[in-house]
């Protein structure tokens, strides 16, 4: 592992982490709900970072390194410490038969919805209350728009996994907003299930 002296650590800091800060900080305000605590837990990830620059393999995902930052930071300081709240009542794993059973509808009306350009307090608000687990995937994958394959880095678990709590996710999601999709004129008469949703676990 190579020392770098003060100013090659900072200049390398400023080339490979920093232009992530912004959507570093998205991620915090669906993590924390509160945009105070999302700037002390982007402050605290970036401070993580450059203390631990040298154990970065530079050429590989920095993204995904400065995601898993933050995530284990949250989980192990903010959540215990602030005791923030957070619903917990749901549980992860789909039936296959519950999967197979909407594999082939329409699917595309939520991801439409995340993708707007500024998500509303409603929006805002039911990602939010969403476990960790399942906020996480869906704020990394509909909103940050990270790949499979970072999104599975970042929170260390598989890809099958990301994929089950993705679709787990964005159900829960579209259940808490259909009174609310209503009364702004979507149609929410068919159930439906993302379509890049795998059977895996």
């Amino acid at each position: 592992m190579d020392v770098l002296n003060a100013s090659e650590k900072q200049g390398k800091f400023t080339q490979l982490m920093a232009p992530h800060a912004d959507s570093l900080y998205n991620y915090a305000i669906y993590l924390t709900n509160d945009r105070d605590d999302a700037y002390d837990l982007l402050q605290e990830t970036m401070l993580k970072a450059f203390r631990f620059l040298e154990k970065f393999e530079e050429g590989t995902n920095a993204k995904a390194w400065l995601y898993r930052i933050m995530r284990n930071t949250f989980i192990n300081e903010y959540r215990r410490v602030k005791r923030l709240p957070e619903l917990t009542s749901y549980e992860e794993q789909l039936s296959s038969a519950e999967l197979l059973a909407n594999e082939y509808h329409d699917q595309d009306e939520l991801r439409r919805k995340l993708e707007r350009d500024t998500l509303d307090d409603e929006m805002s608000g039911a990602i939010s209350a969403l476990p960790e687990k399942f906020k996480s995937v869906i704020v990394l994958r509909d909103i940050v728009v990270l790949p499979y394959e970072e999104i599975a880095e970042a929170l260390e678990i598989p890809i099958g996994t990301v994929r089950s709590r993705l679709h787990r996710a964005r159900s829960l999601l579209y259940e808490r907003l259909k009174t609310y999709a209503k009364s702004r004129g979507y149609d929410v008469s068919e159930s439906f299930v993302p379509t890049d949703v795998a059977l895996a676990m």
